[in-house]
């Protein structure tokens, strides 16, 4: 049986062909956002030996199909406790998005505030995202903190200070800007990706990482674009700005490996 020291997370998929992340304690396991197949997150966590059935809950960080479009499914067809902001599910359902829910088996929280899971506790952070009420998270337990921070629309105030306090993140770095501005995007959609409630790029995360402190253990780059992004153009980036920082980046179409704390 694998040994987990605190926490260990990996993400089973990452960018707008969907998102999903797992994290897992000694006692609790956590989903963040269904926004790819049922069946594929099923497989993908038993290649690493979990049972989605026996995942504690999934937590949704807004209504964007990417991150929320399989939700009934998880809910559904594998039992999961539904974690969601009233304002989420009203948009999403407006657009039947996530799919039929069960909505006696759902747990609303609000945008700011935590989630008390026993000895683990969800930190929920508004964001400026272009949703109805988009949340990144910081999961908290046996003195160590993991940031899952994608979909933030801008460098808001205190992110800093967020990712200050962490030991490790999954931290959106989506857009290569001259790419983007080179690409073949109208230029609305130009605007809206780089204005304040679209996406930040990998120069905006670089320069968030590089005053980290001395805390954060190793940072794993996500949601990155199909078109105005790769990993290499991301982490040359990164590494420029922050050589002794362990990198790693979140697949559009598959898994990491575990990481852990």
């Amino acid at each position: 049986m694998y040994h987990i020291r605190v926490m260990r997370a990996l993400s089973l998929q990452s960018g707008s062909s969907g998102n999903c992340t797992y994290v897992e304690t000694r006692d609790l396991k956590l989903l963040f956002d269904a926004g790819i197949p049922g069946i594929r997150a099923e497989e993908r966590l038993a290649r690493e030996g979990v049972d989605i059935r026996k995942v504690d809950a999934l937590v949704i960080s807004h209504d964007h199909s990417d991150h929320i479009k399989y939700a009934g499914v998880y809910q559904r067809k594998y039992g999961l406790a539904l974690y969601i902001t009233e304002k989420t599910l009203r948009r999403a359902l407006s657009s039947q998005s996530p799919g039929k829910l069960d909505q006696k088996h759902i747990h609303y929280f609000r945008a700011g505030s935590g989630i008390d899971f026993g000895n683990v506790t969800v930190e929920t952070i508004s964001t400026p995202h272009d949703a109805a009420d988009g949340s990144a998270f910081v999961i908290a337990h046996g003195g160590k903190r993991l940031g899952i921070l994608t979909d933030l629309g801008h460098p808001f105030h205190g992110l800093g200070e967020i990712i200050g306090m962490l030991d490790a993140v999954f931290l959106e770095s989506n857009f290569d800007n001259e790419m983007l501005v080179k690409g073949p995007y109208p230029w609305f959609l130009k605007k809206r990706i780089q204005g304040p409630h679209g996406h930040i790029s990998n120069m905006e995360a670089a320069r968030l990482l590089k005053s980290r402190g001395s805390r954060l253990k190793w940072a794993c780059l996500a949601h990155l674009s199909e078109n105005n992004n790769t990993p290499r153009a991301a982490l040359s980036t990164h590494l420029h700005m922050n050589p002794s920082l362990p990198l790693h980046v979140a697949g559009r179409h598959a898994p990491t490996p575990f990481f852990s704390l």
